[in-house]
């Protein structure tokens, strides 16, 4: 059975949603120790924001694609 589009997308949000969180936290800890001394959380939030929305698109677009893949697709795999 194939994933809807609409439930590749809610996976790969929900995968984003906790992801964002980890970022933000991994944000505020790491990027000082790399001279970043001015952080704030905003500022954190919005970097967090950006590599989000690029990671929301990159999960999406490689989950269709495995998901149109022969090895990936249980029913092209036996020719249905």
């Amino acid at each position: 059975m194939t994933q809807t589009k609409t439930g590749s997308l809610a996976e790969a949000g929900a995968n984003i949603a906790v992801g964002f969180a980890i970022n933000w936290t991994a944000n505020m800890l790491v990027l000082p120790l790399f001279g970043f001394t001015g952080l704030t959380a905003g500022k954190a939030f919005g970097i967090g924001l950006v590599f989000t929305v690029i990671s929301l698109v990159r999960s999406y677009i490689l989950r269709r694609w495995f998901n149109g893949l022969k090895f990936g697709n249980a029913e092209a795999s036996h020719g249905r």
